[in-house]
Formats: structure tokens, sequence, C-alpha cells
């Protein structure tokens, strides 16, 4: 039978056509089958890149040298198209430029699947692609944007210079930044006016006969919004089909772990067992934990006691930082019996608990210290609790308060507040850090109280005694994701070996420690 092969012609043909753009819509879907392990690494690997944009773009000005810079460097990095300039026939290492543009297009809808859940993962989804797509297309040169826009049918056309010159005055008088001389030099789009009403809202384009005339440098606010839109449609839908998703029992557990995925470090190997003693923990939670469990001690400290969230949170923390099961246990039962919990009820009832965090009860599971997105995102506090992320789930003006009190400057507060505002929480509390240490950037991206904790030691200059290697094998986190992925491959063992393997090593991709 002959339409097997008819249908991957058809599909060759049609990808060979999507890619011969390096920037798209992706209005297409992907029709071609890939395997898990790719399935997985190319979601990791534009996850990376979108935190890498998200970083970027509240550290330095969007499109500024160094932001582009940055942003060419990490999506070479990742074999993603950084290059509009690219083409297959030149010879270059590693990947061709097709298979970078097929990464790109499919990675793109596996995260639509993974962040159209949530109305704050859709946002943060759409903020991210439109400052990639901004900064692809401002790096296109005039004939690709003008190629762009035809294949996408935006029919928006240059002007000639015969139009232009009649137009100077006008064009001049509207436009910023554009002077007599460069608007011979320079390309001028004609647009209906009802395509372009922002720009005619902040008269800052030159209106006439129902079309406005953008500077090429402007007509990026015109294809951005169109492609906002066509995105925040698209992950709608997508979120509707979402039940059919969840049914195929291999695609649940992947899709889960993105939307909180981690692919750091995990900081639970303990190279450092015991280099922290417990007379330590006081003095190390004024300089060098990070907000967060700077306050699970000190509720600790004042109540005795902690809920099961908090216990979690930061006894996994202790742990990364180099606590014994020993003096874990030490160190909770000795606080514990100062409240109302005698010893004999702590061994009953809380004992087994620490235990279980360092795999020696149970199913034995060596568990990982949570990170940054697992603790924004997972498990928020509710009343009596002092867990979660004091940047997400604090009041702003209780958050305002406490930095108050830990002594960060009237600036230092306003700065902090701000990115909380713009929900960047761990920018947030990386400018605590900032603040914390009178350091004036840090050079390093958060997104682990561990590595709060560690890159503290350094700045403070005790980080010899804690210093960890920074190549440790990751380790999988007990949860309920991976649970269902590990059955998922058990119950496939029977027919595929080998997808039973690919799913057993979920987690060395998603770390949502």
């Amino acid at each position: 039978m002959q339409f097997p092969s008819r249908r991957r012609k058809f599909i060759t043909n049609s990808q060979t056509e999507l890619y011969g753009h390096p920037l798209q819509f992706y209005g297409q879907p992907p029709l071609e089958n890939i395997c898990l392990t790719e399935f997985e690494a190319f979601s990791v690997d534009r996850l990376k890149l979108l935190k890498t944009i998200e970083n970027l773009g509240v550290s330095y000005v969007k499109l500024s040298d160094m932001y582009k810079k940055k942003l060419d460097s990490e999506s070479k990095a990742l074999n993603f198209p950084y290059r509009p300039d690219a083409d297959d026939r030149k010879p270059q290492a590693g990947p061709s430029e097709y298979e970078k543009r097929r990464k790109d297009h499919i990675s793109h809808f596996i995260l639509r699947l993974a962040y159209c859940q949530t109305e704050d993962l859709r946002r943060w989804f759409i903020q991210q692609e439109v400052d990639l797509f901004r900064y692809r297309f401002n790096e296109l040169y005039p004939p690709q944007k003008l190629e762009f826009l035809h294949r996408n049918n935006l029919q928006y056309n240059t002007i000639s210079v015969e139009e232009k010159i009649p137009l100077r005055d006008k064009l001049v008088n509207s436009s910023y930044n554009v002077s007599g001389i460069t608007v011979e030099e320079q390309d001028f789009y004609k647009v209906p006016f009802q395509d372009a009403l922002d720009l005619v809202r902040t008269r800052k384009v030159y209106l006439k006969a129902g079309y406005v005339y953008i500077p090429h440098q402007d007509i990026v606010t015109i294809v951005l919004n169109d492609f906002r839109t066509r995105l925040s449609k698209a992950l709608a839908l997508t979120a509707r089909s979402l039940p059919a998703v969840h049914s195929d029992e291999r695609l649940q557990p992947l899709l889960n772990h993105l939307s909180h995925a981690y692919v750091g470090q995990d900081y639970s190997t303990q190279k450092n067992v015991g280099k922290v003693s417990l007379d330590q923990i006081d003095s190390l939670s004024g300089r060098s934990f990070p907000l967060c469990m700077r306050q699970l001690h000190q509720s600790l400290r004042e109540n005795h006691h902690l809920r099961h969230g908090g216990r979690m949170q930061y006894g996994l923390f202790l742990k990364g930082i180099g606590l014994s099961l020993e003096q874990a246990l030490q160190f909770w039962r000795s606080e514990f019996i100062r409240g109302k919990v005698d010893a004999d009820k702590f061994d009953k009832a809380y004992a087994y608990s620490v235990r279980h965090m360092f795999g020696k009860e149970g199913k034995r599971t060596d568990y990982t210290p949570y990170s940054c997105m697992k603790v924004i995102l997972s498990n928020p506090p509710s009343q009596g609790d002092h867990h979660g992320c004091p940047f997400r789930h604090s009041d702003p003006e209780l958050l305002k308060q406490k930095l108050q009190v830990y002594k960060v400057s009237p600036s230092g507060i306003s700065q902090v507040l701000e990115l909380v505002k713009g929900m960047h929480f761990q920018l947030a509390c990386q400018k605590y850090f900032e603040l914390t240490h009178n350091i004036e950037e840090a050079n390093f991206s958060l997104n682990h109280p561990n590595q709060y904790f560690i890159e503290s030691q350094k700045a403070l200059g005790g980080g010899k005694d804690v210093k960890r290697e920074t190549d440790t094998p990751h380790k999988s986190q007990e949860n309920p994701a991976a649970k269902g992925s590990n059955a998922t491959g058990e119950s496939a063992a029977n027919t595929s070996q080998g997808l039973a393997e690919m799913t057993e090593e979920l987690d060395s991709y998603f770390q949502d420690a």
C-alpha cells in the first residue's frame, strides 16, 4: 500500500516549506512522530532559553548590545536558530539549520501543551515567546522581514522612493528618530490604519487616506501584536484539548513536570555531610539563608513547630547544605521538645518523616531539596503555614515590613517590590541577595535556595567549608508525576523495553526538586 509513503512525502515537503524562513508564527503544528527522548530534550532546551530571556529582560535593556550578545550565545549553545543568514548549503559544525528550525518548531508546541494549563503559566509563556520573537524579527534583514510578512498574509509593502519624496516632511515630523537624510535610506511600510491602532493612538506615524506609514524599526510593533493575539488564542484552544492529551499516560507526567521544571543542579549528593554544625545554623540563617528559609527558621525558633509543608521545605534545604541524618534528628527533636511535643511523641510521630527525607524509610527515595520553581508553583501556604516563597505568597505590605526588619534600604525595597509586581519572583530574590551582600550585580542566575546559600558563602569568603562539586549527578525526587511516569514505564515494559527505559529517565531531564 502506497499511502504511508505519500503521507511521509507530504509531511517532508510541508516542513521544508515551513522551515524555509528563519522565523514563523507557529500557525501550523508539527505533523511528524518523535520519540519521548526527543520530546523531553527539546522541551527542556526551550525552557532553558525562555528562562534566559526572562532573566536578561530584567538585567539588561531589551535589544541592547549586551542583551543580544548573551541571547545569541544561549541560542547557539542550545542549538536553536540564531543567525538569519544561516544556510544549510554552507558547511557548519553541529546540527544543520533545518534541524535547528525543526527543533524550534516542535519545542514551541510542546511548551504550549505544558503552559496552557493556568492563567499564570499562559501569561509567562506568552511574554517570553513575544520577547524571543521580537529579538529574532529585529535580527532579520529587510528583504527577510518583507518575505515574512507576505508568508503570513500581512500584505504590508514598502513604499518606493518616488512615493517618499512628496511625503518627506510629513514622515520626518511624524516619525521618531527619522531625519530628512534617513527618510530616503530607510524603508517605510504602508499599512491599513486599523492594523496599527497603538501607533496611531500614540501619534508615532503619519496617517493619510486610511493608511499609516511606518518606519522599518516600528513595524515590529504591528507584527508583535499579531503574534501575541495568535498565540493567546492558540493557548486557549490548546487548553480545551488538554483532557484528550492527559488521557495519554506517557504525556501527562511529562507535561506536568514541564510547567514546574527545574533543570539545574539538584543538591542531593552529600559531599559535605557534617561540615555544617548545629551551632552554626542560627548565624548562617541571618547571613546566608534565602528569605524563604530564613522565614522558616525564624518561625521554628519562635513557635518550636512547623507544619508538614514547612518541615519538608526546610528539612530538605538543611540536608542540602550538609546536615547529616543524625544532626537533623537532633536539630528537630531539640526544637520540638521545647514546645508542646515531648521526646516520646517526637520519636513516634516525627522522627520517621525525618528519616524518610534521607531515604532511610518507606521506598528509600533520596529526596532532593526543593527548587525555586517547586516552592513557587506547588503547595501554596494556608493559614498557619510558613512555607512557600515570600516574594510569591506574601502580601506586598507584609513583605515590605519584613525587608525593613532585615535592614534592606528603602530604595532596595522599592526595587524588590517592583520585581514582585512584575511577577519576577526569582529575580526579586536575586535582588535581595545583591542588597544583603552589597553586590552590584550577581554573576549567577538564581534558581534554587541551596544555590543561594552556596553563592552567599562564596561572597562572604566562607565557601571553603561548604563548597560543593558543580558536576554532581542528578537524582530523581519522589513526586506524584514521577511516580506516574515510572508506573507508565513498567506497564509498557512488556511491549517496549526501550519506552520503559526512556520513561524511567524522565527525572534526569526534569528536576522539579
